[in-house]
């Protein structure tokens, strides 16, 4: 069966993706499919960095707006959804460029989902309190002597997946590399194309800052309010989310307004950073400063050659 092609834009938040998957789409007359875990949602525009309606004006755009904040959506209901739309793509002929900085649903969708056991709070928090006791390496050194398969394929300083990897082989006493392997990844569907955006820290950092104030132009306060204002619970997963969840805060009396926009921005960078570690390991990505269009338009066009040649 022939692979569909994808072009996959991955980076951290702030470095451009939008305006580069709108020009490239734009280049070679094909569709963008957000692979946004926030973006799924109704009413949540500024705080999400959603595209605007002139953009998706001028290209069409798919998983955006398609649930209310309090309806359930994951990284399995996203590749289901995005399987079925690719799918139809393909059908017309297409171009077709998967958009986003949530890396868990980029793998879910190119290389499905390991059954693995829901989260034992318990056992999560045990690692947490190692984690946070004796620090990082302390507990990548557990998962090296633990197991030294999985600890090899995990960045030392990507907490989140050593803990996993430790709650995993503790829960069912067999290693996620060997689930991983077990798991049919050879079935792959696609042929991809991975494009990442890479800033230094210091100009992501400012471009944060630079975010988050044109967000609070854009009338991010108001938007939040007008949430509440439709019955929606300050609790739900949505408006805990970075920007939205500091916001609440503000409203609820927690922290003054300085305190709220120092919190936006430290929260996200934090964010940013994690998502580094994502995509730094996953070998991929081909890599671009965001100035260099021509070149990554070069590159998506000999793909898309390579691909209908073959």
């Amino acid at each position: 069966m022939e692979k569909v092609p994808l072009v996959i834009i991955n980076a951290p938040t702030a470095t451009g993706k939008t305006e580069l998957a709108i020009n490239l789409a734009l280049e070679f007359g094909g569709e963008i499919i957000s692979a946004d875990s926030l973006q799924v949602y109704r009413y949540l525009d500024i705080g999400t960095a959603k595209p605007s309606q002139e953009q998706r004006n001028k290209v069409k755009h798919h998983l955006i707006d398609i649930i209310n904040p309090d309806e359930e959506f994951n990284a399995a209901i996203f590749a289901e959804q995005a399987r079925i739309i690719i799918a139809d793509l393909a059908r017309h002929g297409k171009p077709i460029f998967i958009v986003g900085g949530t890396g868990l649903y980029i793998r879910a969708l190119v290389r499905g989902i390991i059954e693995t056991p829901t989260v034992d709070e318990n056992i999560r928090n045990h690692y947490r309190q190692l984690r946070d006791g004796h620090g990082k390496e302390y507990l990548y050194n557990l998962l090296k002597q633990r197991d030294a398969d999985a600890a090899g394929k995990i960045n030392p300083n990507d907490s989140i997946r050593v803990i996993r990897a430790l709650e995993v082989l503790e829960q069912t006493g067999e290693s996620i590399s060997a689930k991983q392997k077990r798991h049919s990844f050879a079935d792959c569907p696609y042929k991809t194309y991975k494009i990442g955006l890479q800033l230094a820290r210091a100009e992501l950092k400012q471009k944060i800052i630079l975010r988050t104030e044109k967000m609070i132009a854009a009338g991010f306060l108001d938007e939040v309010k007008s949430i509440i204002d439709r019955g929606y619970s300050y609790n739900l997963k949505p408006l805990q989310s970075l920007g939205y969840k500091q916001i609440i805060g503000f409203l609820r009396k927690e922290y003054d307004w300085e305190n709220a926009l120092d919190l936006i921005n430290r929260d996200i960078w934090h964010y940013a950073k994690r998502q580094l570690t994502w995509f730094a390991a996953d070998k991929e990505i081909n890599w671009f400063k965001p100035d260099l269009s021509g070149e990554i338009k070069k590159n998506v066009k000999k793909f898309w050659k390579d691909c209908t040649s073959a």
